[in-house]
């Protein structure tokens, strides 16, 4: 899909109410400060319908002192919403940055394609959202605002476009995805590992480092 631009609708603090996601699935990625789940603050929230409209939230990140907590009962609304599958890429820091600053309880069913990847190409030597793109729906995403100010009261049309992109092919990459998982007897294990994801999480929160828990040493 996307191969004409998305409708992008910026709005601020909160989604608008009444959104509906007629495929039962709805994608999301978050914009930041930085990578520090301690020190970085979450900037923007972006959620796409699989139909070429993407909602861009921003939230004032305000004192950068004082980690801000969001109220955005919409958007709640929409991540908690039981019957809804939540769409990611790399979900462990999207998910740890989310609960952090919106104080999230279950967010029920998800899906995330990084994980994916890693299952169904062991020998891929990348699995970021670029590369996804490129292979399942022939697009190559420009990434030049990555490391842009997201802070910034105003976001530029390149930003919000760049933020847009994320959102806007999670849908055919979990349609792939999930059929190649079936494909390698490989749905269990995925299943699995996704359960595990809200421990990691957790731990992520907690300062635990990034080690193998089931190593031996």
């Amino acid at each position: 899909m996307a191969s004409t631009p998305p409708t992008i609708h910026l709005v601020h603090d909160d989604l608008p109410p009444g959104l509906s996601f007629s495929s039962g699935m709805v994608a999301l990625d978050t914009e930041t400060t930085g990578l520090s789940l301690v020190n970085d603050r979450l900037c923007l929230v972006q959620v796409g319908d699989g139909e070429g409209n993407v909602w861009l939230v921003k939230f004032d990140v305000g004192n950068p002192a004082t980690p801000p907590t969001y109220a955005a009962p919409n958007l709640r609304a929409v991540l908690e919403h039981p019957r809804l599958t939540k769409l990611f890429h790399y979900a462990r820091f999207d998910l740890a940055m989310l609960q952090k600053h919106l104080g999230l309880a279950d967010l029920g069913p998800m899906f995330c394609t990084k994980l994916a990847s890693k299952l169904v190409r062991p020998t891929a030597s990348k699995h970021n959202l670029r590369a996804l793109v490129a292979e399942y729906a022939g697009v190559e995403l420009d990434k030049t605002e990555q490391m842009s100010n997201w802070a910034a009261p105003t976001l530029t049309a390149s930003q919000q476009a760049y933020a847009a992109s994320d959102v806007l092919y999670l849908h055919t990459l979990t349609a792939k995805l999930t059929e190649q998982l079936a494909e390698q007897n490989l749905t269990y294990a995925y299943d699995q590992a996704l359960k595990f994801l809200a421990t990691r999480v957790a731990l992520d929160l907690r300062g635990f480092p990034e080690t193998d828990l089931f190593a031996h040493h």
